[in-house]
């Protein structure tokens, strides 16, 4: 299933007491939705899901889809390393609205290929929503292999995969073996470029939040064969995507929105905001532009 070519892996605004700040997760809605967006991936890794309460999450699912109104889909990152507490939580984010939901690899308890199969169909089969699996193996510990992906594309409303293994040969593999309305989407900003050369579909993106009409121009222009313009908007932009993960995500591209006038607090531990340092840093690497505030 083809979910748009930009989709942005969304942070989660906080206020100063850590709470969800629901005022600037609409303004964050718009802001991305007018800026390149053309999906949202809720409660996933960038959007502190090991933080959120699932109360929090479906506040968050219902708030995120009834501002963006059917204007783009709104996933639902809903995936845990346990299966029945993962079933639970989709049933009830299919309630909240959201167009589909995104299974990240079971973490910490490293099941094997045939556990993951079975994990995968079994929350695909307690949901009606379109399934994308979340191949994240940096995170998990445990990567799904080609073979049990493409097996996985089998089911029926299991319709994509976000790939962050940055193995382009597995993705090449599963691209070929999977059925051509099976979408694979990279996980790696540096890597959309290339994924798209072997045959992917798009990105889902943590750089999209300060860069999205850029990658918009990027994807779009090597879709109608300028690749020269293409790879040189991707050399261009390059460093932003880097600067995003320069420390651990997501507090780069919170202090990055901050700083160009999209208020979305900080992050909550274990993850720290930037140093001042850092944050200098980050500074240097950002559209001149684009910011707004010294902070």
């Amino acid at each position: 299933m083809y979910f748009g070519q930009v989709l942005t892996a969304m942070v989660t605004p906080f206020d100063q007491n850590g709470d969800i700040d629901f005022d600037a997760t609409r303004t964050l809605v718009n802001y991305l939705i007018a800026n390149g967006s053309d999906g949202l991936v809720v409660a996933g890794t960038t959007g502190e899901s090991p933080t959120l309460t699932n109360t929090e999450k479906l506040d968050l699912f219902r708030c995120v889809t009834q501002v963006a109104d059917g204007r783009v889909p709104v996933i639902a990152g809903t995936g845990s390393n346990n299966t029945r507490a993962t079933i639970e939580l989709t049933k009830q984010a299919e309630q909240s609205g959201v167009d589909a939901i995104m299974l990240t690899t079971p973490y910490y308890n490293k099941p094997s290929q045939e556990g993951l199969y079975q994990h995968y169909k079994a929350v695909a089969q307690a949901t009606s929503l379109p399934v994308m699996l979340y191949n994240i193996p940096g995170r998990s510990a445990v990567g799904i292999a080609p073979e049990t992906i493409i097996r996985l594309s089998e089911i029926n409303n299991i319709v994509s995969v976000k790939e962050a293994s940055a193995n382009l040969d597995a993705m090449t593999e599963i691209i070929r073996k999977t059925p051509d309305d099976f979408t694979l989407y990279s996980g790696n900003d540096n890597l959309t470029l290339p994924v798209l050369a072997i045959g992917g579909n798009g990105v889902i993106s943590v750089a999209a939040h300060i860069i999205g009409n850029d990658m918009q121009e990027m994807v779009r222009s090597f879709k109608n064969g300028d690749v020269k313009h293409a790879a040189a908007i991707h050399q261009e932009i390059l460093p932003v995507m880097k600067a995003m993960f320069a420390q651990p995500s997501p507090s780069p591209v919170k202090a990055a929105l901050n700083m160009i006038g999209v208020a979305v607090g900080d992050v909550h531990l274990p993850m720290v905001p930037l140093s001042g340092d850092e944050k200098q840093q980050l500074r240097q690497m950002l559209p001149p532009n684009k910011i707004t505030e010294a902070g």
